[in-house]
């Protein structure tokens, strides 16, 4: 089956959030649990999130991966910049986050397929996009954050050239399914 990329629409925003939480390993649950309302569901929090325009969590940064009109995968990135003035976060699960960063980069915050699509050479595609995105912004490469629990994640990351530059100690919560460190993860 042919599988198509093609950027985001506000009508991908529920599809969006849904990838957003394979990808994120109860991080975005996490953090959608904070922004809604009483009575809120996570998945509606997100899909929320992620219909707004213009801001850094929207659906347009986004790339979807379609085969046959149904949304197979999707990569959420967007252009960090160094920010003296930047409020660090007080919240203890996100803390150790707020230094996890390279400045000029495009960041990925996701990527992810569902099963099914992975292993078959989308997530090189994903990362080619965003080379070329992050070209066209002149920006100095690829950053993200990886888990040391997700071996498969950080291998597919080395192979194509990310290496380690930063770790955090991820801060233990019944929301975030994994304990250990973070890497922040960046290609030139």
């Amino acid at each position: 089956m042919t599988v198509e990329f093609r950027p985001a629409r506000r009508t991908d925003a529920r599809e969006i959030a849904r990838l957003f939480q394979i990808s994120s390993e109860g991080a975005a649950d996490y953090i959608w649990s904070q922004l809604a309302e009483p009575g809120e569901a996570l998945l509606d929090v997100g899909a929320r999130r992620y219909a707004r325009e213009d801001v850094d969590f929207s659906f347009q940064n986004c790339l979807i991966a379609e085969a046959d009109g149904r949304v197979v995968g999707m990569m959420h990135s967007y252009a960090t910049h160094e920010n003296p003035d930047a409020t660090p976060p007080t919240d203890p699960v996100l803390a150790p986050y707020a230094d996890m960063e390279v400045a000029d980069t495009l960041y990925i915050s996701s990527l992810a397929l569902h099963e099914g699509w992975r292993n078959q050479g989308l997530g090189v595609q994903f990362l080619e996009y965003a080379q070329a995105r992050a070209e066209r912004l002149a920006l100095n490469g690829l950053s993200l954050i990886d888990y040391a629990a997700n071996t498969g994640a950080r291998r597919f990351y080395e192979r194509h050239g990310f290496a380690i530059v930063k770790t955090c100690q991820v801060t233990p919560h019944p929301m975030i399914r994994v304990t250990g460190d973070a890497y922040l993860m960046h290609r030139a």
